[in-house]
């Protein structure tokens, strides 16, 4: 089965300290010969022979090979907006994206002040079996100093990731002492993980938080949801607001287990019948039964629109949220001689009611990916009435509600974007890493007591008072956010919130309580368990949730 690779376009959710593109991966192919165009071959032959003139005659030197570079994505720019080119030089990072480990010295950062900032250290990996941990600020590596030099993310993945094996000397800065602490490192192979959190809600409730769909992502959440009904879970929560996607095989896999029988998950067409195919569920699942609710947002794109229109197209589980990303195409990697990689459309999926969910893509790439801003000034994001959808494209789930195809998923249950989540002055504390330092000093001086609180006594009886508050934003404009005094008396108690989880992780190193705090500013979790709680919605058949208005 062939992988489906996610859009360019993501948006993680702002207390996410760090992320990246989520990129699909397969196995690699050559290019078979050219079908014999004569006129194909003459237009190569005419390539070459620019190429030719600029290199040897051309007034200025030039690098050709970065105009060679340039001109074959601008070539790719014209087939659709994720037929894209990755050079050699990119290509093992790509890569590393979907993979279950990568090989480094294990670290989260985020980049401030033209500082490395350590945000907290991967379990397992060399750093944090070093000794390092997060609020470290790496000053050197190697000897040689790297603060303040213009560093990008880019050049600092090149010096901290290296073969598996090798040795890397970092100088660390940590608050309350005077000199740099050095660590020699061994990169190792460092575990990427695909579910954020898994808990249970209530006695009956679970959750699963999904980032993204990669090569582990299956067998982690088969373990999550296994653990979860040995827990007594009788209604799940499946959340994937913000999962950008990944590999297809991983989303058949997964919806396999919430489905019956041989229910169609999903099929692909792509020019002739090479590319054709379609998956079923086939194995018995842990939880083929019990009402099934699934969190999307208009960040959720690809693998994760393919659970969603599964469910929903079978009348499995209600979608809440609002409208999706909209990618309905398929892409295959193919390797190219130097090192590089195409990643092309080679066909477009289709849910089980028939419906494709790819948005047009007519109007250009800059248009396509700009679909986000034109969402939200046109009123979609707030208001479903907003929302409109071709008649021509109704589709039946086999129950026979009406389901459009034309551009993402629409949720069963539309949840407006809360307008105190897009807080430029809080999101802009967030982006500052204030609510991180905050965090790593209150775990540097906290007491005993605190420390042996507990995760969930912390989480319900700890106060996050307004004078740690003031100390949060006062980190803030000590790292260039102005404190903005009408914002934060406005959306003060959710100041409070976001401040409250990002302490107890950083306490407790605990990501579930984590979800549970933050979730409670989530208003489509929220709107999930009142579905869920509303015995008059829960049908009888097979316990699945129903929409009944």
């Amino acid at each position: 089965m062939s992988e489906i690779n996610n859009s360019k376009f993501s948006i993680r959710l702002p207390l996410f300290i760090s992320g990246a593109i989520v990129v699909g991966i397969l196995i690699g192919a050559q290019f078979g010969e050219p079908k014999g165009d004569s006129k194909y071959l003459a237009s190569i032959q005419k390539f070459k022979q620019l190429m030719d003139y600029i290199e040897n005659d051309y007034v200025d030197s030039v690098d050709t090979e970065q105009l060679l570079e340039e001109s074959i994505s601008q070539m790719l720019d014209k087939l659709d907006p994720h037929t894209v080119y990755i050079s050699a030089r990119d290509q093992q990072l790509a890569a590393s994206q979907l993979r279950a480990s990568f090989d480094g010295i294990g670290v989260e950062f985020n980049l401030l002040r033209d500082t490395i900032y350590v945000v907290r250290e991967l379990p397992g990996g060399p750093s944090e079996k070093a000794g390092i941990i997060g609020g470290d600020r790496i000053i050197t590596v190697d000897g040689k100093t790297i603060a303040g030099i213009g560093l990008n993310n880019r050049k600092i993945f090149d010096m901290l990731r290296g073969p598996r094996g090798s040795e890397v000397t970092v100088g660390v800065q940590r608050p309350g002492h005077d000199e740099l602490l050095e660590f020699t490192l061994k990169r190792g192979a460092i575990p990427q993980y695909s579910i954020d959190a898994n808990y249970m809600v209530d006695d009956e409730t679970g959750y699963i938080k999904v980032n993204r769909f990669a090569e582990n992502t299956y067998s982690e959440f088969r373990n999550a949801l296994e653990e979860l009904v040995d827990s007594g879970m009788k209604k799940l929560i499946l959340d994937l607001q913000n999962n950008t996607g990944g590999f297809m095989s991983a989303a058949i896999n997964m919806s396999d287990e919430l489905l019956s029988g041989k229910a169609l998950i999903v099929s692909q067409k792509g020019q002739g019948s090479k590319y054709d195919s379609e998956a079923r569920a086939g194995r018995k699942g842990i939880f083929e039964e019990g009402p099934v609710v699934v969190l999307i947002n208009e960040n959720s794109a690809s693998a994760s629109e393919i659970v969603a229109g599964a469910l929903q197209d079978n009348d499995r589980a209600l979608i809440v949220g609002r409208r999706s990303f909209g990618k309905g195409l398929v892409q295959l990697p193919f390797d190219l001689n130097d090192g590089s990689e195409l990643r092309m459309t080679i066909a477009r999926y289709y849910t089980p009611s028939g419906r494709s969910i790819q948005k047009p893509y007519d109007d250009g790439e800059s248009n396509y990916n700009s679909d986000y801003y034109n969402r939200y000034t046109s009123g979609e994001l707030f208001s479903e009435d907003s929302v409109h959808f071709d008649e021509s494209l109704a589709y039946q789930t086999t129950t026979g509600r009406t389901v459009y195809g034309g551009g993402g998923i629409m949720p069963d249950y539309f949840v407006a974007l809360d307008t105190a989540g897009n807080s430029r002055y809080i999101n802009r504390l967030v982006g500052s890493n204030a609510m991180a330092e905050f965090s790593f000093k209150f775990r540097d001086n906290a007491s005993d007591d605190i420390k042996n609180m507990g995760a969930d006594n912390f989480a319900k009886n700890f106060q996050i008072t307004d004078k740690m508050l003031r100390e949060v934003t006062a980190i803030g404009e000590r790292n260039g956010v102005p404190f903005y005094r009408k914002e934060y008396n406005k959306y003060k108690e959710l100041l409070r919130l976001l401040v409250k989880a990002q302490v107890t992780r950083t306490l407790f190193r605990d990501d579930d309580i984590f979800y549970k705090i933050f979730n409670e500013t989530n208003e489509v979790y929220l709107e999930a368990i009142r579905l869920l709680n509303n015995s008059e919605l829960l049908s009888k058949t097979n316990g699945v949730l129903l929409q009944t208005r």
